[in-house]
């Protein structure tokens, strides 16, 4: 078996305030919890903590008082993505509804929305019963044309929802409407949908163990899990000692990679996010943007921003390079080319931000698999469950999974147990050099896309080599 990356149990490669600009202002001061250094039993012991593995022990915990649950985290409660993602929490899902559609049909489709709407509605909900103050704020979204070229796309996409009957609040926006809302250089259009929420995910993920710990659940921080056993009794072990449990949750995302067995299930990519300084009242007077609406652009690349509640823009995209092996480093959190790029866009986006201060440049993995499907699955022989593949759209997916995982360990019949990620497994990635030549000519042909896009004024054809390898 494969072994993560060593560091001493207890210590921390690095220092969990610098990991992005929400961890540090999460509610708590990162006071590391202790490690585990005995061997305990558990009903259900969850490796990782972040927003999959504190949900699930939050629903258990709700569900049933009592339970023993451990959660053991190898750096410090939302390290991962959890803590450093864009702070959307939206009904989108890894696959697009027509290929959902295609794959599952129309129905499935239409249910598998309803729910992630319900869960983007939950996640409010549940933060506020829990006391978590994360400064939810459901705006909706826009995916904005930027340029006439460009609307197509949009008008393409509302007539899939249409057809699929989950339209509902979707609307195409003009440039005057959109302009009403706020003011981006060179759009033309967006299509407005109501499903979607921003957030503080620095304090979502750590108010969300503040909350597993209140309801009597056990988290162990500066403790990898080097190990996985399954079987009757399964088990996660550490360098330092073993968590015996009734069933084992995986809830690493990307991290599990680093587990042999779970290697090349899924592929770690990296996103990357830059924040401004916050913003004077008259320069969101220039830009508007009061609805705090989640933002996004047709760019095949991808890109995502939102308004923060302290009044700056944090922005964030795709770029940076896929690395041999499915390898993950701190060291890749920092892309310069990409970083750069981003900061390029939010002043193209908003020129009115002439000599404005970035203040923070930060990234990290994010879990994809073969088939881009999402799986929460419970295997009763084995004893092990995990929830997985959220390619980007995990947050209110997180919920949702955690939801589903505690359905499957209590036995509780669910509608939701009926959607199709669940008991889904997607194949394995290519072996190695084939993984890193196919997803880095994807990574380039993708950027040459939109480039081509952006100078010829109208969409990508969706016939290049690469767009087929990466379409979802």
């Amino acid at each position: 078996m494969r072994r993560p990356h060593r560091h001493r149990p207890g210590r921390f490669r690095r220092d969990p305030a610098t990991v992005s600009l929400w961890l540090p202002d999460g509610g708590d001061d990162l006071e590391p919890r202790a490690p585990l250094v005995v061997d305990t039993q558990a009903d259900v012991a969850i490796l990782g903590a972040g927003l999959t593995g504190l949900w699930t022990a939050l629903h258990l915990l709700r569900r049933q008082p009592g339970l023993r649950v451990v959660v053991l985290e190898a750096e410090v409660a939302g390290f991962g993505a959890s803590g450093r993602n864009g702070g959307w929490c939206s009904a989108g899902f890894a696959l697009s509804p027509d290929r959902v559609a295609h794959r599952w049909g129309r129905d499935v489709a239409a249910q598998l929305h309803r729910a992630l709407a319900a869960s983007v509605d939950a996640v409010g909900r549940l933060a506020g019963e829990e006391g978590i103050d994360c400064g939810f704020a459901k705006g909706g979204v826009l995916r904005v044309a930027r340029g006439a070229g460009q609307v197509p796309v949009l008008e393409r996409a509302l007539a899939t929802a249409s057809a699929l009957g989950i339209a509902d609040g979707r609307r195409l926006l003009d440039a005057a409407e959109l302009a009403r809302r706020v003011r981006i250089a060179g759009a033309a259009a967006a299509l407005y949908s109501p499903d979607c929420a921003v957030l503080h995910p620095g304090r979502l993920v750590r108010g969300l163990a503040r909350a597993v710990e209140r309801r009597g659940g056990v988290i162990h921080e500066g403790s990898p899990v080097v190990e996985v056993v399954p079987g009757p009794g399964p088990r996660l072990v550490t360098e330092r000692a073993l968590v015996r449990a009734g069933h084992v949750v995986l809830a690493g995302e990307a991290y599990l990679t680093r587990l042999g067995p779970w290697h090349r299930q899924l592929l770690p990519v990296y996103s990357l996010m830059v924040a401004t300084e916050p913003l004077d009242a008259d320069r969101w007077d220039e830009i508007g943007w009061s609805g705090r609406e989640a933002i996004a652009s047709t760019r095949l690349s991808v890109d995502y921003a939102q308004r923060t509640a302290d009044g700056r823009i944090a922005f964030g995209g795709r770029g940076a390079p896929y690395h041999l092996g499915s390898r993950i480093a701190d060291r890749y959190d920092q892309h310069a080319p990409t970083h750069a790029m981003l900061r390029r866009l939010v002043l193209d986006w908003f020129p009115q931000l002439a000599g404005v201060r970035f203040t923070h440049a930060w990234g990290g993995p994010l879990g994809v698999s073969r088939d881009w499907t999402p799986a929460v699955t419970l295997d009763r022989r084995t004893g092990i469950a995990s929830s997985c593949g959220y390619a980007g759209q995990g947050v209110a997916m997180a919920q949702l999974g955690g939801q589903i995982l505690a359905d499957l360990i209590t036995a509780t019949d669910s509608e939701l147990r009926s959607l199709p990620m669940v008991g889904h497994r997607s194949p394995d990635w290519e072996l190695e050099p084939l993984r890193w030549m196919g997803v880095r000519y994807a990574q380039w042909g993708l950027g040459q896309a939109d480039r081509r896009a952006e100078r010829r004024g109208r969409p990508p054809s969706g016939r290049t080599l690469a767009e087929r390898l990466a379409a979802h």
